[in-house]
């Protein structure tokens, strides 16, 4: 199975590593490799690597507001950044093929000497790297998560984290355990101590899935998940245990929009701006939602539905498949029983066409919203192209 990095691949990154780490001289801090590089868990084909700016506790512990800017002062006389707002800001670069991000942390050795979320990054790296037997199995599960489409944390995405990835193969004891296991999850899944759980704040108890940090039990690592990338993986899972080509679920789909138009008859295109990836990804996924609220609004029926971020031709698709992609002229809307009589009258006062249909009130009206094209003039959505079968060739 390919998501195992090559020799070759292991080589150039940990080249790049130490190449970038002997630019990097900051008083009272240490730059280091961290995130999936240093737990040993990446994929193949990635081209991410984190780089930890670890600032001495002792020193800076009153200063973590400062950290980014401490951080910036020094790192900009050997490469060129661009800055990325976050809980604690950190720092973007290309070098050698890779997107390097430099991250400032405090060294703690305990969550609760964190003065800032950022900085028990380290302490996960650490509790990661404790469970090394385990690294295979973590590739493995990465490679399926993303094969499912439930990968990534980032509000767009609002999937799987890497490290919630690699604590579930790690309480479960392996990928086949962890298969079984997720298969049989319910609407709420919980995994760490009642306790625990009891004394999470309530908006970190809102995901259907409440898995405690072993390095800091205040916090939930599924937070950020929502309910429909859990059922995905949920249904992933089962079909892998009753498929006996198991070796497709591991294997990332390519998008093909002309595969989409197949079981899809209604195709919306934008072209996106550039800019940092997770604030551009949040605002298409709203668009979406707004797509398909809307659509909804109007009765059209949606049977099912996908987006699609073509990042680096900067265009998003949202697809959808309707049930009807042009809807009758006229609408009907039922009132209230016709032995309310109170409220039946006052239908009528706001309806002028009415009829009476299986002891209802109804009344006819005319739609201003009839295909989908209508809806685009009706949301004001600018650059935006439609593609749909009844009007396609």
């Amino acid at each position: 199975m390919e998501f195992i990095p090559s020799k070759e691949e292991e080589q150039q990154l940990q080249q790049t590593v130490k190449d970038i780490i002997k630019k990097i001289r900051i008083p009272k801090a240490q730059a280091k490799l961290g995130g999936s590089g240093a737990k040993n868990t990446w994929l193949t084909g990635t081209h991410d690597i984190d780089i930890y700016i670890v600032y001495d506790y002792k020193t800076f512990q009153h200063q973590s507001e400062k950290l980014a800017d401490i951080t910036e002062q020094h790192l900009k006389k050997q490469f060129k950044l661009t800055r990325l707002h976050g809980s604690r800001d950190y720092f973007q670069t290309n070098y050698n093929n890779y997107t390097i991000e430099f991250i400032p942390i405090l060294n703690i050795k305990k969550a609760s000497a964190a003065k800032n979320i950022t900085d028990i990054s380290q302490l996960h790296v650490n509790y990661v790297n404790h469970h090394q037997k385990y690294s295979y199995d973590i590739r493995k599960a990465k490679a399926f998560c993303k094969a499912a489409d439930v990968y990534g944390a980032e509000s767009y995405i609002q999937g799987f984290s890497g490290y919630l990835v690699e604590l579930l193969i790690i309480h479960y004891q392996g990928f086949n355990n962890f298969i079984k296991k997720v298969s049989t999850w319910k609407e709420v899944t919980t995994l760490g101590k009642k306790e625990d759980i009891n004394n999470l704040n309530e908006a970190k108890k809102t995901s259907p899935l409440i898995v405690i940090d072993p390095t800091d039990n205040t916090r939930n690592a599924a937070a950020a998940l929502n309910k429909e990338k859990y059922k995905q993986l949920i249904k992933a899972c089962k079909n892998y245990l009753t498929t006996k080509n198991k070796e497709k679920y591991f294997i990332t789909p390519t998008f093909n929009l002309e595969t989409v138009k197949k079981s899809h008859n209604t195709v919306f295109t934008m072209k996106t701006p550039l800019g940092k990836t997770d604030i551009i990804g949040a605002a298409l996924r709203k668009t979406e939602e707004k797509l398909r609220y809307a659509l909804q609004q109007e009765d059209f029926i949606i049977k099912k539905h996908g987006w699609h971020w073509d990042q680096p031709h900067h265009n998003v698709y949202y697809y959808y498949n309707l049930k009807e992609t042009t809807l009758p002229a006229i609408k009907e809307r039922a009132g209230p029983p016709l032995t309310m009589t109170t409220a039946v009258q006052q239908f009528k006062k706001y309806h002028k066409k009415t009829f009476n249909k299986q002891g209802k009130i109804y009344s006819t009206e005319k739609r201003t919203i009839i295909t989908p094209k209508d809806l685009i003039s009706k949301l004001s959505l600018k650059g935006i192209t439609l593609w749909n079968r009844t009007t396609s060739k």
